[in-house]
């Protein structure tokens, strides 16, 4: 399993736009996926497990990944996590 710690640019967290552009990212890796926050982990491909975490801009995130390619779906997600999807 592969891991790795991002910190959330979104300037709102990851609140319903950021959130389900990232959790159909997350389905479409086609590999286990799990977001955590704190002590909770949830899978990272549904919307209401993300939503659930209250992801908070400038909050640390662990991504998991398990599978073939699971560097390249770390680079993948945590590029969507690290861009502030609320910039105009």
């Amino acid at each position: 399993m592969a891991e790795r710690t991002v910190t959330i640019a979104s300037t709102h967290g990851l609140h319903a736009r950021p959130a389900s552009i990232f959790t159909q990212a997350a389905a479409k890796a086609g590999v286990p996926v799990q977001l955590t926050k704190g002590d909770k982990s949830v899978n990272a491909a549904s919307i209401l497990g993300v939503i659930s975490l209250g992801i908070d801009h400038n909050d640390d995130v662990v991504l998991s990944v398990e599978g073939d390619d699971a560097d390249a779906v770390l680079d993948e997600l945590a590029a969507l996590l690290t861009t502030d999807h609320d910039a105009a």
